[in-house]
């Protein structure tokens, strides 16, 4: 018997419509006569007359082969498994608990010819140069897919997990001694790690964040008393203080999908980030099916190209980070930077780095918004640094500007010869050498050094102040800090997993 598909039959009736006789239509797609006969008598097709069998209905079924398409052309074809199982959850919504049968998959592969069985081919990262040429114009194509193309930017989002040690500080260039090659620099003692998920739109708008302590419970004695600044922040512990797959389905549901709702109800959202295995597990996959969320991944090793957080909101953000605990160290090294003192800095830190023009500014030079494949393949990275301009031309000016001064100089001293000048350091000492100038002859040369005297002494007088002060805000906030206060879990909402400021208020 041979063997043909409804598109064949289709385009048979076609011509029949068309004008063309029944039989050479039959012959020509090789469709059946009487086939073709009863159809035009309005018989349906096995499909449709037994579709009221079917565990889905034609639209449900049509929508799940829609999105196994868009999910292979992104780089993340599901597995056999996945499609069952979302297939199952569809049913669990419309109250249907029996489980799938063996047969659905190939049932619903031949009913839905869009799709097919294939062999996946995995690439070992090790084996790729991520950022290479290649990749970005392979990885670029997703991004000209019209279903992508349709996106809003203000439904585009990047996110990531970034990780911070509470007390570690910078590396960076300090000053010492001349007589020592080298110098260690007093570091707060606190080294617990805290991982932080953040999420950016392409027109420069923040999430919310996700703060993951190391611990097997929030606690309400690692927050400040003053808890206004954090207000929307989740925070959360896992074991090492990372991401768990719980953990990143859960971030979706608290934080992602209730802070991205489209203005359209039918609009699409699309969810840039990392392959990481807890981005890919079915419960995550799931979630975004059902809300219309779109995944693209990145290609392994190019974050530094393509990842907008990465490009110019990291940076920035953790050396503000860095300078605030810096801070905190120079002024009182007795500090110990602990979870309260952390999570002050990082507040502090992102107002400083993640600002609208950082944001925009990642997705600009990723060329992920508006979207230029030229961006990332021109990358800054990628280029030669320019020559430092010379210093001949400096030399000369200093040179030529340098017998002048040292006239001044000379001027300066021979001035001062009659009368020693000294640094006033009290009104008293001011005074005196006030009424002492007044009585010498209007020499210029007297008259600077006086003033140089004068200011410096006001210099050193507003240093004190500033350092007192200084001392005194430090003072007052590690007696707010350090405060003795009980041990207490944050009990948390039984159908959550992640502490908000009220649940912390609530304990404190």
């Amino acid at each position: 018997m041979s063997q043909y598909t409804e598109d064949e039959v289709n385009q048979a009736l076609e011509a029949i419509s068309n004008g063309q006789s029944i039989r050479k239509a039959a012959q020509q797609y090789g469709v059946p006569r009487t086939t073709l006969q009863h159809r035009l008598q309005g018989t349906q097709t096995r499909a449709s007359a037994f579709s009221d069998l079917q565990r889905l209905t034609v639209s449900q079924e049509a929508k799940l082969a829609e999105w196994v398409r868009i999910q292979h052309a992104l780089g993340l074809p599901p597995t056999h498994q996945q499609v069952k199982l979302f297939a199952e959850r569809i049913l669990h919504a419309m109250g249907d608990t029996q489980p799938i049968g063996r047969g659905w998959m190939q049932a619903f592969i031949r009913r839905n010819p869009s799709v097919k069985v294939q062999r996946s081919r995995p690439i070992d990262s090790r084996r790729v140069n991520g950022a290479s040429t290649e990749v970005i114009r392979d990885w670029f194509k997703h991004l000209a897919m019209p279903e992508i193309i349709s996106i809003k930017p203000a439904n585009r989002y990047n996110m990531d997990e970034t990780g911070i040690l509470e007390g570690q500080g910078s590396n960076g260039l300090v000053l010492g001694m001349s007589e020592t090659k080298s110098v260690r620099k007093k570091q707060p003692g606190s080294r617990a790690w805290v991982s932080i998920i953040e999420c950016i739109s392409a027109l420069g708008h923040r999430l919310h964040p996700l703060i993951i302590y190391k611990g097997m419970t929030v606690q309400q004695q690692w927050f400040p008393l003053d808890l206004g600044p954090y207000e929307g922040w989740q925070f959360t512990a896992t074991e090492n203080g990372w991401t768990t797959d719980a953990t990143a389905v859960e971030w979706l549901q608290k934080v992602f999908i209730p802070q991205t709702v489209p203005q359209g109800k039918e609009e699409v959202r699309l969810l840039i980030l990392d392959g990481h295995g807890s981005h890919t597990t079915t419960d995550f996959m799931w979630l975004c099916y059902i809300n219309n969320i779109h995944l693209l991944f990145l290609p392994p090793h190019t974050s530094h190209v393509l990842q907008p957080l990465d490009q110019s909101v990291f940076g920035p953000l953790k050396a503000a980070y860095r300078k605030e605990l810096g801070y905190l160290s120079h002024w009182n090294d007795s500090t110990v930077v602990g979870k309260r003192n952390f999570l002050g800095c990082y507040y502090k830190a992102a107002l400083a780095g993640m600002t609208i023009k950082n944001i925009r500014s990642g997705w600009k030079w990723t060329g992920l918004w508006p979207v230029s494949m030229a961006k990332p393949l021109m990358s800054s990275l990628l280029l030669p640094t320019t020559p430092k301009p010379s210093a001949s031309s400096d030399q000369v000016s200093k040179g030529q500007s340098g017998g002048k001064e040292g006239r001044e100089a000379e001027g300066w001293a021979s001035a001062s010869s009659a009368v020693v000048w000294s640094t006033p350091r009290k009104m008293k000492d001011l005074a005196g050498q006030l009424k002492l100038f007044t009585e010498l002859d209007n020499d210029a040369s007297t008259q600077r050094l006086l003033f140089m005297k004068v200011k410096k002494g006001f210099s050193e007088q507003s240093y004190k102040l500033a350092t007192a002060q200084q001392q005194l805000e430090l003072l007052q906030a590690q007696i707010t800090n350090t405060a003795v206060r009980k041990r207490r879990v944050v009990q948390l909402d039984p159908n959550t997993k992640f502490a908000t400021i009220l649940d912390v208020q609530k304990a404190q």
